[in-house]
């Protein structure tokens, strides 16, 4: 199981909630601390992108980026917009997949896995139904990694917006794979005992620890003493943030 799929597998028996907003539905904070932990780096890439192009824009913009669930991690706009915002359920750990709050442009594009223009009648939900939004998948190599939105809802700028949105993936990939390098030359290498790594490669295929230790003929306390120094050397909590983060340093 992929470090995305444990944490859709957790999402989906712990931590779903709507708080106060019906057919919209929200991660945890949990939930959401720990994606945006694993995705730092891409939200990083994602800010220090648009402070380089928001100044250049004199239009009415939203800035959406979800990971590759659909919980949003991070979102920027334009001060028109404030109070708007303020009063709407967009807010980070909200999920903009079709079943939680109706088609919308970053549900298509999970579905299609491709850039997609919504207008606004296309949108189910009411909330949404004054925005032109444009949707598309980023990736880090041939890795998924979320998607992207821009919304505006003056109609004679969206073809400035999506032209900018098309520019944004290239951009927030570069960065994103320029400060990746950059912390790997930075951290000190890992030792790992060859038992450890063996675990953690179980841990990354899905494996539980009744399993690891049934194939590894050992008892399952010492699987979870193995779990407990892998975690202590990665500086991790979860087993998804452990195969999150020893596969970006080549660990796996």
């Amino acid at each position: 199981m992929s470090s995305t799929s444990a944490l859709r597998k957790s999402w989906s028996e712990n931590d779903i909630y709507a708080p106060g907003t019906v057919g919209i539905k929200y991660v945890t904070q949990a939930h959401l601390d720990r994606v945006s932990k694993i995705n730092h780096f891409l939200i990083s890439a994602f800010q220090r992108c648009l402070s380089d192009i928001k100044e250049n824009l004199s239009s009415t913009y939203l800035f959406l980026l979800t990971d590759t669930d659909g919980v949003l991690l991070a979102m920027d706009y334009s001060l028109d917009l404030e109070q708007k915002m303020k009063h709407s359920p967009i807010h980070p750990g909200m999920v903009f997949t079709a079943k939680s709050c109706g088609v919308n442009a970053i549900s298509e594009t999970m579905e299609k896995n491709e850039p997609v223009l919504l207008p606004p009648e296309q949108h189910e939900n009411p909330f949404f139904q004054s925005w032109h939004c444009y949707a598309a998948p980023l990736s880090v190599g041939l890795q998924p990694a979320g998607y992207l939105d821009v919304s505006t809802i003056n109609a004679d700028m969206q073809s400035e917006l999506i032209a900018i949105a098309k520019l944004i993936p290239a951009h927030m990939q570069n960065g994103y794979q320029t400060r990746l390098a950059s912390l790997e030359k930075e951290q000190p290498s890992i030792e790992f005992t060859k038992r450890q790594l063996t675990i953690l490669k179980m841990i990354s295929k899905g494996l539980t620890v009744k399993a690891i230790a049934l194939k590894l003929k050992i008892k399952e306390c010492t699987v979870n003493h193995h779990k407990k120094v892998i975690f202590n050397k990665l500086n991790v909590q979860s087993s998804a943030e452990a195969v999150s983060i020893a596969s970006r340093l080549s660990y796996l």
